[in-house]
């Protein structure tokens, strides 16, 4: 089974960039999105040529945050968001239930500059744990998506100039490893030590041509899970939007 992340920063204007052909050309049985930026009514008519099922967490906001699970098979069990409300309104998370795993595709919040919103991010960490743990005791888990976070110093370009600034402050890097820390797996890191792939470039200052990226976009899986995992995949050769999606490839 082949699983697709991808922020796409606007399904709408990502649509214009190939989205469809990049999907189709990967052949994924089941593709997580995030930021999709629209509501119910502006569903794009050209995602029914996937012929997937179709699964969609909007925000009340328009044109803001929003996700999406597409599948080729019908799972047990669906759900929208993680049973916070001023989390859920924002349209973060969409969980499908298969015969062996839950797949949890989430939107984390951004802290935003000046870590403005870190309290709203702490929370949704110490909310998000508990879901996760709850759905792991019933079976394992993978979840993935733009988690917002470059864990360690490896993880970015330029990590001394970028320090306290959100995506790699001390309190959201010691969010993830309080997550790690309770039976879940990078599987990137797990398979890639010393790898050094980016998920995320700025628009500015020719930073996907230099390469100058963070890995923000991630698998984490229970640790059960793991022997499950046949390979990791980072598509930075598909462009369509300032992240690249991630593969998960699973026995």
């Amino acid at each position: 089974m082949r699983i697709l992340t991808w922020n796409v920063n606007g399904l709408r204007a990502c649509l214009k960039k190939d989205f469809l052909e990049s999907i189709k050309g990967l052949k994924c049985d089941a593709i997580c999105l995030q930021e999709t930026k629209l509501q119910k009514d502006q569903i794009p008519v050209e995602i029914n040529d996937l012929k997937l099922k179709t699964y969609w967490h909007f925000a009340v906001k328009k044109g803001y945050s929003g996700t999406a699970v597409f599948s080729k098979s019908e799972p047990i069990s669906v759900k929208y968001g993680i049973g916070s409300k001023e989390h859920d309104d924002e349209g973060r998370t969409v969980t499908l239930e298969y015969d062996n795993f839950y797949l949890v595709n989430a939107y984390v919040p951004n802290a935003q500059p000046g870590l403005k919103r870190i309290d709203f991010r702490t929370l949704w960490e110490e909310k998000l744990l508990k879901y996760l743990m709850k759905l792991d005791k019933n079976k394992p888990v993978v979840y993935c998506g733009d988690l917002n976070v470059a864990h360690e110093e490896i993880d970015l370009k330029n990590p001394k100039q970028n320090v306290g600034e959100p995506g790699f402050s001390d309190e959201e890097r010691s969010m993830m490893s309080k997550l790690l820390s309770n039976g879940f797996v990078d599987v990137y890191r797990e398979f890639n030590p010393d790898g050094r792939d980016y998920t995320w470039w700025s628009y500015r200052a020719n930073a996907r041509e230099n390469n100058t990226g963070w890995r923000i976009d991630y698998f984490i899986v229970s640790e059960r899970f793991l022997k499950n995992v046949k390979d990791l995949k980072i598509h930075n050769e598909i462009y369509g939007s300032d992240h690249c999606p991630v593969e998960l490839i699973i026995k």
